[in-house]
């Protein structure tokens, strides 16, 4: 690293330093050169006039004396010029081999009466030079410097220039070396403050006590890694927390992760599984109930929370799993045990079977005996016969108590196996209409058929024949004040939601979620005048079950009531 920020630096000191001098070079270099052209000028200007002065008349007859005293005492080529441009002599060279200089730009504004002057190449020397001549009589006199000697001045100073260069480079290494050793130190300490956070140590802090950016950095790196661990912290206390309330659950818990791992699982899961470390292993592995996999799986893909029951993971005991995802992509599990609620359960309805059962001939021979003691009107008369029909009518309601017992012990335990086949709305509504229409007609109540779908549903005919019975039967006990009881259709997606509503007094709000209960009653003076058992709405509830459907009621006091089902669709037919 640190290599690195020292070629860095000296880069770009060299970068500078070559920068800074070519500017020097081309810019205050030219200054400087321009500058002292001009005071040369201005020099030769003036000595030039001083000439002129001395020799008055390009005809002197003391040029040969005069003309290099001039020259020497100016430290400047001279020479002396006459009208036709003809050089009359000259420090330098041979005025016979010179050539005409009426051309020359400094002659000819010296003819004008002017000083004038110019630089460029002499022809007879090779060399350049500043030309500055100056008017006099019969001609002009003219002085001439070399340039070379500001060449050779420019190219002193450049060298002292690249000199004082290579010298700043020097120590620019030596500072770049410096800075280039101080901050690798310091951006080491950064690197393995990095190192330990990654690896887990979010207590690591970067000692630095300097005031520049990156001081900042690693302030601003301290208080980051100060926040990590105290959410750390807090994320871990959570986590503690939660698990020792998982660890705390009757309910068995497992989380399974996208690739179908198991991630964790609490101690009631861990009882549940043959011995060993589960984490980490794959859930097929592990666990082998198709139903609790079907359902970790569609929670994984849909996102939906799935209840299915779970018979086979612990021979002996049956679940109630509860499935929902996780934000990650795997899925949890919840599982109930019910299998002491079942074993009650089992046990209530096989009591109630058997009472029922057990109840049915001795209420039939008290039934009959009744009836047949009426039917003896000669020897029975006056208070007699009025206890006979009440002894009558209780038996009667007895034995239907009984019999609607054994028929929701039968639905409620699976006893009744359903004979599924496809059966289409209309028949199902048709032969509903058909057989209660007389029932309905005698309490003076009309039975209308109001929707249907040409649709197919799967079901039992006898048992949705039953549901209808139960609905249609208190939609006329209950609802008949309204003189009017409608059946109808619709489709819900993939099932066919049946309906019965009447027009009578409704159903409070309160009652909507107990009515499908065993023995509730809305009304039970009402439900005992009418001979009803409170026990036809439960059995309507578990046969629909039964089909893999569901029911509800819509009610409000003195608007009716409407009783819904569902089953679910066989396939779809277009009605010609």
């Amino acid at each position: 690293m640190r290599s690195r920020i020292f070629l860095k630096l000296t880069l770009a000191a060299l970068a500078l330093i070559v920068v800074a001098t070519i500017i020097i070079d081309f810019a205050v270099r030219r200054a400087w050169e321009e500058s002292l052209r001009r005071e040369i000028q201005l020099s030769l200007t003036q000595k030039v006039l001083l000439f002129a002065n001395q020799l008055q008349d390009a005809n002197n007859p003391n040029l040969p004396r005069l003309v290099p005293e001039i020259g020497k005492a100016a430290n400047a080529r001279a020479t002396v010029i006459d009208r036709s441009g003809k050089v009359l002599a000259d420090t330098d060279a041979n005025p016979d081999q010179m050539e005409n200089h009426a051309t020359r730009p400094e002659f000819q504004a010296a003819l004008k009466g002017e000083v004038g002057n110019n630089i460029r190449r002499s022809h007879t020397l090779g060399i350049e030079f500043l030309y500055v001549a100056a008017p006099v009589n019969n001609g002009a006199v003219r002085l001439a410097y070399p340039l070379s000697a500001v060449q050779s001045t420019t190219a002193q100073v450049r060298r002292n220039l690249v000199e004082a260069s290579l010298v700043a480079l020097l120590f620019s290494l030596l500072l770049a070396a410096l800075a280039a050793q101080s901050i690798a130190r310091r951006l080491q300490r950064i690197t393995g403050f990095a190192e330990r956070v990654a690896s887990g140590d979010l207590g690591a802090r970067i000692a630095d006590s300097s005031s520049d950016e990156i001081t900042q950095v690693a302030t601003a790196l301290n208080k980051t890694a100060q926040r990590l661990q105290e959410n750390f912290s807090q994320l871990e206390n959570s986590r503690k927390h939660l698990e020792t309330l998982l660890n705390s659950m009757q309910e068995a818990v497992v989380a399974v992760s996208g690739d179908q791992k198991i991630r964790w699982l609490n101690g009631s899961m861990a009882r549940l599984l043959p011995h060993g470390s589960h984490i980490g292993k794959t859930l097929r592995h592990v666990i082998r109930d198709p139903e609790l996999l079907k359902a970790l799986d569609e929670s994984m893909h849909k996102g939906t929370v799935v209840n299915t029951r779970v018979a086979t993971l612990v021979p002996g005991q049956v679940f109630q799993a509860t499935t929902a995802a996780l934000p990650d992509g795997g899925a949890v599990a919840v599982l109930h045990d019910l299998t002491e609620i079942e074993r009650v359960e089992k046990t209530r309805r096989d009591f109630i079977a058997n009472v029922s059962h057990e109840l049915r001939t001795p209420l039939t021979s008290i039934q009959g005996y009744a009836e047949t003691l009426l039917d003896s009107s000669s020897s029975v008369n006056g208070s007699s016969r009025e206890f006979l029909e009440i002894i009558r009518k209780n038996a009667a309601r007895m034995s239907r108590l009984t019999e609607d017992l054994l028929a929701l012990a039968r639905v409620e335990s699976g006893e009744r196996k359903l004979d599924l086949r496809p059966i289409a709305v209309n028949s199902l509504l048709e032969d509903a209409l058909h057989n209660f229409r007389e029932l309905a007609k005698a309490q003076s109540v009309e039975l209308a058929l109001e929707n249907t779908v040409p649709l197919h549903v799967l079901a039992d005919t006898d048992a949705i024949h039953q549901v209808f019975s139960n609905l249609i039967d208190n939609a006329i006990k209950y609802g008949g004040a309204g003189n009017r009881v409608v059946l109808g259709a619709i489709a819900q997606g993939d099932s066919v939601e049946f309906y019965v509503r009447d027009f009578g007094p409704g159903i409070a709000a309160e009652h909507h979620r107990r009515i499908f209960e065993r023995f509730y009653r809305v009304d039970k003076a009402r439900s005992r005048e009418s001979g009803g058992t409170g026990l036809g709405l439960a059995i309507v509830k578990h046969i629909v079950l039964n089909h893999g459907g569901s029911v509800r009621v819509e009610s409000a006091l003195h608007h009716g009531a409407t009783f819904f089902f569902s089953l679910p669709s066989a396939f779809s037919e277009v009605s010609k």
